[in-house]
């Protein structure tokens, strides 16, 4: 190679080792510059080494100077056997980046003890010895050229910054990531080295979606480190398994490579060296286990775009702890996987499958497999999806099943299938886009329809990724787009092979190799060339790579040469293709062609291969011709078999689409969306009783065929066939030469009804069963039958076949074997034929025959037990303490969803006999559309009980029973049946009809219903029916009287229904009342309001009104009695409301006098006012004195008001208003004296009281105070104190007080005793109001101490030294007169008084004599003053609580100096 190739193409078994690592190199320096060993030993050791099992790895690593040889694939050991795959990556694999690490030289050690036992050295330790010195002088010249290579690469990239424009391209996966396959729980990470100028920005995606390693913490690791990155996948699990993709972006383009991780579940042994797996190992050896899928998802009908979910629930028995089945879903016998469109889900007894998308390739028949150690179970239902609504009416339905065929990196073929729905007119074609992956912009790849079902796409950049999509058009629009294919990449097979990798199987250890390639040599010929694929548009070649291996860089040219000419032309002129497929387009239609394959690489261009045949440019796919025979057949009421025979001579063939119209509509609707291949199908979803026709056409890429002809009409009803066999077979009874036998009805009738049975027997041998022989020639209706004719000890088997209309079926399985021997005990036998009827979610009836054998005496009762369906046999209890002597019990109390069995006993005198045999387990489930017996009565009176049956099939029959007996002459009731309902109507209901009546419908899943026909429901039923046969026209209110304004009456009540038709009398005292002046009568039909109106009472109308109705065939009347004191007061108040009208004519009162308290305690008196006008005049009057006047009111209604701002006793009195103008005058007086002036004190007292402030703490000199404020204080507030919800006796120690809105409460020198709850009470005549305050702990410690410190700064101020006075602020004497001043002193004790003059202090002497006399008289004389004795003059007195002083000033003048000057 040239040494402008850069260092890590050079050396790729060093990459690892040097370039990704820097501590790695300082590490084999080291090693290298501490080891001396001899090159020549290591080349003689190296020569003599050869290991099968690593022979393309370690021969490299051990010499020097490898050769190359052709690599292995298989890892054997050292008796030629294989033991592995050998996976063929890179040599720089970190595993042996080191080049002295553990593994590495363990396994030479190994090698050498494996040499030496084969004798190929003479000595075990020169071998050994050998081989180190080998291996060590290896490594150092590794190292020295990882060395040389790190510093010219070095100076390249130096090199590379420095001419950065000259050097820019784009990325480029020198090494690109592998596919791993590991176990769970196992860590995996992705390598790859990237170049590219300025250096690439790489992202990691997992499925397309970018990985953002915070977005799940721990779970991803990302590095990038001197262009080597790396994905690390911690704790695999199952979610991980997908497709990695890295993507490498700079300024001159993006490059993307893939590699998958397959994570895989460890089943069976483990060693203890693996992971283990997810749950832990259930001991599971040496049990059966019973499977069994209960709760079935039906035949389900969905539609485009809507979730679904499919669901069964699995019991195996027994149930063992973290056992769990393998549980898996197949559609159309396809194994499906998660996926974004279905997700599956296992809760530990429920399976379900869920659609988070429906699109129509969902469609098919789903089968749920549960498999364990002990078989597998399975189930299997259709789900249909329909398209969804177009969004133009017309447009044709989506295409669906978007595949990518082939994928190159310049073209990929997608396909599709037609919609089974055209929308009323022929599709005209097809349009194909396409989507980038990472991106949401959908491009149209083609400009025009194509009609073929398949379509190149080119224009594709190489190495992206895409999804494509189809949407169909016929000339009234265009239709949804298709459910979006897969992505794919556009790149060559080769290419996303090498991409995707190969995961070697598990062997316990991974064994790492390298393929060498070949050079110098020219490929041969491609093999096998054939046009796979011809249309008017494009074709496809396809061949093998030439037989050779290791050959590197394989490509191919494609040469076509016209058909009778020699000259072959080049297709692929620039760029030759990897992959062996290609498609050539731009090919003459209607021309024929041949084809040729020339293989290249870089020793040069192969001989070409053999060319194909003439191969002509056209569409060579005809539509298939239209299917044969259309054949349909009854299969269940609601789906029908259709058959028919294939199209002929059809290529490619999709599959049919088949469609059904009911007779005489001409409306076909598609019964499946997606093509099936089969020729025969089952249509659902079908309207029971409709007759159909049905048609087929079959379709393929080149388009839908013809139709066939339509099938013959067939009527959509359940198909006869013979009935399943019975089962269940036991003894009711044995004597000497006969025995009792019963069964169980067989599970399907057939879809008629059982006409009878046959039973045969066979006598039991040793253990040898014999012939059959017929028990019965003639069918028998009943399950039940007694055998004759046989012999006393011998043992019998038996078998039974049931018949109906489409003839007898298979007989059952052979029974148990019975001894044929007299029965001798005393107890009854089993009862038999249990049946299960009206089952609901918490009761069901349970039914039975009595035994045959009824044992020493008669059979007197029966007891039920019960127990839930899985649970052991020690779980049977009774449902019943008492024997019950009917044959029928309703059990009562289930647990809704609970599977529940039963079985029932006889008893005699001499005690219980043998329990019957066990029901078939019954879930407590109400069905949807479970309906109930409903009672009706007719307009007749007549009595019906009627049911109805929403799952009617043509056979089912309704069956009446009373008491559980079948009705079969019913003498007491008329049985109708009309369609899918059913009436039992009583002749003539009477106290013999009592009881429980059933109804069952036949040839259902037990739809059945009773209802209760007690003593007193037949009373109520005979009430309403009276009613019904005598209606009463019903009433909303009886008949009532009411007064009208003046004074008028009004008789009236409403009728809740009544026609036109209706009539009214009006009746008093019998008399008939008529219309006329006195009597005003009315009658709204539509409302059925009846009146008549009077416009006073006189003393003779009193008596008893009554109203008479009629309506047709009902009737009714109310009567209203006035007489006594009833009508005398009815009287008085009509008197009263005539006077009031009066009243009102002129200027009245609306509302009379009354008064109203304000928060500020201020009393209102007021009253409202009507009809007035500007000359009204308002007076009002206290104790008969007016007191206010308020003339020409300028307002038509208002309000007067009079306020008292503080109400007191000489407030009270009568208070009147008088209105009056020329219409007249109105009075309203209001008497606030006696109680009436204390009601409103009271509530003035209330309003003080809630005025109140919370009752506070506060300290005194003398000792502590309670208090609160009020808005407004009134004399005649009446307040008490409480101490401890007592009233406190007030002394001079406690007193109590006012000062303007304050209350308080004075606590003089309190002690530890005052200490507790004080409250003050208001009373307002009421419950009054109280505040309360806790004078304890910290509040009265604060208080005390307050209380304490004022009063000792009381007593300080009290006993301070003072000047009390007696001196002025200035004298002013004429020299030599004297001074004498004089002031008073106070303090306790006695202050000391100092005399000061200009603030030095002065004592008494003959010219200044100071006294201070009985401790209260301070003098200060001068006998004759000078003018030195003028001056600033102070006296301080001071005792132990302070210091005060006095100051004045002396002023001496002099007579003389003119003026008077001072001095």
């Amino acid at each position: 190679m040239s040494g402008s190739i850069p260092f890590y193409q050079k050396h790729h078994r060093h990459y690892d080792r040097g370039y990704r690592s820097r501590e790695a190199e300082s590490k084999l320096s080291q090693y290298q510059s501490s080891s001396r060993y001899s090159a020549a030993s290591s080349t003689s050791s190296s020569r003599r080494l050869n290991l099968s099992s690593l022979s393309g790895l370690d021969e490299c690593r051990v010499s020097p100077t490898p050769k190359r040889a052709k690599p292995t694939y298989l890892a054997v050991d050292k008796e030629n056997q294989i033991i592995g795959y050998v996976v063929p990556i890179f040599r720089g694999s970190q595993e042996f980046a080191s080049g002295v690490s553990d593994t590495e030289g363990a396994r030479g050690r190994d090698t050498s003890s494996h040499m030496a036992r084969r004798g190929l050295f003479t000595s075990g330790l020169e071998m050994e010895r050998s081989e180190q010195i080998s291996r060590k002088e290896a490594m150092r010249e590794s190292a020295e050229r990882i060395s040389m290579s790190k510093r010219i690469h070095e100076h390249e990239e130096h090199f590379k910054r420095m001419n950065e424009d000259s050097l820019m391209h784009a990325p480029e996966f020198v090494i690109k990531p592998r596919s791993h396959t590991v176990w769970e729980k196992q860590c995996v990470r992705l390598h790859c080295t990237v170049s590219g100028w300025p250096n690439p920005r790489v992202v990691w995606y997992k499925n397309n979606v970018a990985i953002d390693p915070l977005a799940n913490p721990g779970k991803f690791k990302i590095e990038s480190r001197y262009n080597v990155h790396s994905l690390e996948v911690n704790k695999c699990d199952f979610d991980d398994t997908a497709q990695y993709r890295v993507s490498a972006m700079n300024a001159k383009g993006e490059l993307s490579a893939f590699a998958s991780i397959v994570v895989k579940r460890f089943k069976g042994e483990v060693d203890d060296s693996l992971p283990a797996p997810r749950h832990g190992p259930v001991s599971e050896y040496g049990i059966t286990f019973q499977t069994h899928i209960v709760d079935k998802f039906g035949v389900s009908f969905g539609r485009e775009g809507e979730t679904m979910s499919l669901g069964c629930t699995v019991v195996i028995s027994p149930p063992l702890h973290r056992y769990q089945p393998e549980v898996e879903w197949y559609r159309d016998d396809v194994l499906l996987a998660p996926s974004k469109w279905h997700h599956m889900h296992w809760s530990g007894d429920r399976a379900t499958l869920t659609f988070t998308h429906l699109n129509k390739e969902d469609e098919g028949l789903y089968t749920l497999r549960v498999t364990t150690k002990s078989g597998y179970e399975t189930y299997s239902a259709y789900l249909f999806v329909r398209d969804a609504d177009a969004e133009v009416e017309g447009a044709p339905g989506a295409p669906l099943d978007v595949r990518c065929l082939d994928a190159n990196k310049d073209y990929i073929i997608v396909t599709w299938k037609q919609p089974a729905v055209d929308g009323g007119s022929s599709i005209l074609g097809y349009f194909v886009d396409r989507c980038e992956v990472g991106t949401a912009h959908w491009i149209q790849c083609n400009d025009t329809p194509v009609k073929f079902a398949r379509f190149p796409v080119t224009g594709l950049v190489e190495g992206r990724s895409y999804t494509f999509r189809v949407r169909a058009v016929n000339k009234s629009g265009i239709s949804h787009p298709s459910r979006v294919s897969e992505p794919v990449a556009a790149m060559d097979p080769a290419d996303r092979a090498r991409m995707r990798g190969t995961s070697a199987p598990w062997t316990g250890q991974i064994i790492v190799t390298e393929e060498e390639p070949a050079e110098g040599v020219v490929p041969g010929k491609p093999r096998e060339l054939q046009v796979t694929e011809a249309t008017k548009n494009y074709v496809v070649l396809s061949w093998k790579p030439p037989g050779e291996k290791g050959l590197e860089g394989v490509m191919y040219y494609v040469e076509k040469c016209v058909s009778g000419t020699d000259s072959w032309q080049r297709v692929n002129t620039e760029i030759p293709v990897k992959s062996p497929r290609f498609a050539l387009f731009d090919l003459a239609e209607g021309k024929s062609y041949s084809f040729r394959v020339r293989c290249c690489n870089a020793a040069g261009v192969g001989e070409p291969s053999e060319p194909t045949g003439a191969t002509t440019v056209g569409d060579k796919l005809d539509i298939p011709s239209a299917p044969g025979k259309v054949v349909p057949t009854r299969n269940t009421d609601t789906s029908v078999v259709v058959s028919w025979e294939a199209s002929r001579d059809a290529t490619e063939l999709v599959g049919y689409y088949i469609e059904g119209s009911v007779v005489g509509s001409s409306v076909w609707e598609p019964c499946n969306n997606k093509p099936v291949k089969a020729t025969r199908f089952i249509c659902h979803g079908l309207t029971t009783g409709e007759k159909y026709v049905f048609r087929v056409r079959a379709v393929n890429a080149a388009g839908l065929s013809q139709f066939s002809q339509e099938s013959e009409p067939v009527e959509v009803k359940a198909a006869i066939a013979s009935p399943a066999p019975p089962y269940g077979i036991s003894v009711l009874e044995c004597v000497r030469d006969s025995m009792v036998l019963a069964w169980k009805q067989p599970s399907c009738a057939g879809g008629a009804d059982i006409t009878g049975y046959f039973v045969d027997y066979r006598e039991v041998a040793d253990g040898v069963p014999g012939k059959w022989h017929e028990a019965n020639i003639r069918a028998v209706s009943e399950r039940a039958y007694r055998v004759c004719d046989l012999k006393e000890n011998r043992k019998y088997q038996f078998q039974v076949r049931a018949a109906n209309m489409a003839g007898v079926g298979i007989p059952s399985r052979p029974s148990d074997t019975f001894l044929c021997e007299e029965w001798t005990i005393a107890v009854p036998g089993p009862p038999h034929d249990l049946q299960l009827r009206e089952v609901r979610s918490d009761s069901l009836v349970l039914l039975w025959k009595p035994p045959v054998y009824q044992g020493r005496d008669p059979v007197n009762g029966y007891y039920v037990d019960i127990k839930e369906g899985d649970a052991p046999e020690e779980a049977w209890r009774g449902v019943n303490s008492k024997a019950t002597e009917a044959t029928y019990l309703k059990i009562q109390h289930l647990k809704e969803g609970e599977t529940y069995v039963f079985r029932v006993r006889a008893q005699n005198k001499a005690g219980v006999g043998k329990t019957s045999d066990v029901t078939e387990p019954v879930p407590a489930v109400t069905k949807p559309g479970t309906k109930e017996i409903v009672v009706s009565v007719d307009d007749e009176g007549i009595v019906s009980l009627n049911f109805e049956c929403g799952a009617m099939k043509p056979d089912s029959k309704f069956v009446w029973s009373k008491n559980y007996e079948e009705i079969t002459e019913p003498t007491r009731l008329t049985i109708e049946t009309k369609g899918n309902k059913s009436k039992a109507a009583f002749k003539a209901l009477g106290e013999e009809d009592v009881g429980i009546y059933s109804c069952l419908v036949t040839h259902t899943d037990g739809a059945s219903s009773s209802y209760t026909l007690s003593e007193q429901e037949l009373k109520k039923l005979l009430e309403i029916s009276h009613d019904h046969k005598f209606p009463i026209i019903p009433l909303k209110s009886e008949l009532a009287v009411e007064m009208l304004e003046k004074g008028k009456v009004r008789f009236w009540l409403q009728a809740e229904k009544i026609s036109a038709n209706g009539k009214v009398d009006y009746v008093f005292n019998d008399n008939v009342l008529s219309q006329g002046e006195k009597y005003k009568m009315n009658f709204d039909k539509n409302t059925g309001v009846i009146e008549m109106i009077m416009d006073s009472l006189t003393p003779a109308d009193e008596g008893t009104f009554t109203f008479q109705l009629q309506d047709g065939k009902a009737t009714n009347q109310s009567s209203l009695v006035l007489i006594g004191d009833v009508f005398k007061s009815l009287q008085k108040e009509s008197e009263f409301q005539h006077k009031e009208w009066f009243r009102k004519q002129g200027p009245h009162f609306i509302e009379y006098l009354s008064y109203e308290v304000t928060n500020e305690c201020c009393v209102i008196l007021k009253c409202k006012v009507g009809n007035v006008k500007k000359e009204t005049s308002a007076l009002w009057y206290k104790d008969g004195h007016e007191i206010k006047s308020d003339e020409h009111l300028g307002f038509t209604e208002g309000v007067l008001k009079l306020e008292i701002a503080q109400i007191s006793k000489k407030d009270s009195g009568v208070y009147e208003v008088v209105l009056k103008d020329d219409r007249g005058k109105d009075t309203s007086t209001l008497n606030l004296t006696n109680q009436s002036f204390k009601d409103l004190m009271n509530e003035v007292f209330s309003f003080i009281a809630n005025s109140s402030t919370p009752l506070k703490i506060t300290s005194t000199d003398e000792g502590i105070r309670l208090y609160t404020f009020v808005n407004y204080y009134n004399d005649l507030l009446q307040v008490t104190w409480h101490y401890k919800d007592s009233a406190i006796a007030f002394s001079d120690r406690i007193k109590s007080g006012v000062v303007g809105e304050q209350l308080w409460l004075q606590i003089k020198e309190p002690t530890e005793k005052d200490m507790g709850k004080y409250a003050i009470e208001f009373n307002d005549g009421k419950g009054g109001l109280r505040r309360s305050v806790e004078l304890s702990g910290q509040a009265f410690d604060d208080a005390f101490a307050e209380f304490q410190r004022l009063k000792a700064a009381a007593i300080a101020e009290r006993s301070r030294a003072r000047v009390a006075g007696g001196l002025p602020d200035v004298v002013t004497i004429q020299e030599g007169k004297a001074l004498n001043l004089t002031c008073n002193i106070s303090g306790d004790p006695v202050p000391e008084v100092t005399w000061l003059k200009n603030d030095r202090e002065i004592t008494s002497d003959d010219h200044c004599i100071l006294k201070f006399a009985s401790g209260k008289f301070a003098s200060f004389t001068i006998t004759g003053v000078t003018v030195s004795d003028s001056g600033k003059y102070s006296i301080l007195v001071k005792n132990k609580y302070g210091t005060e002083s006095g100051d004045f000033t002396v002023s001496v003048f002099i007579p003389e100096e003119a003026g008077g000057k001072k001095k």
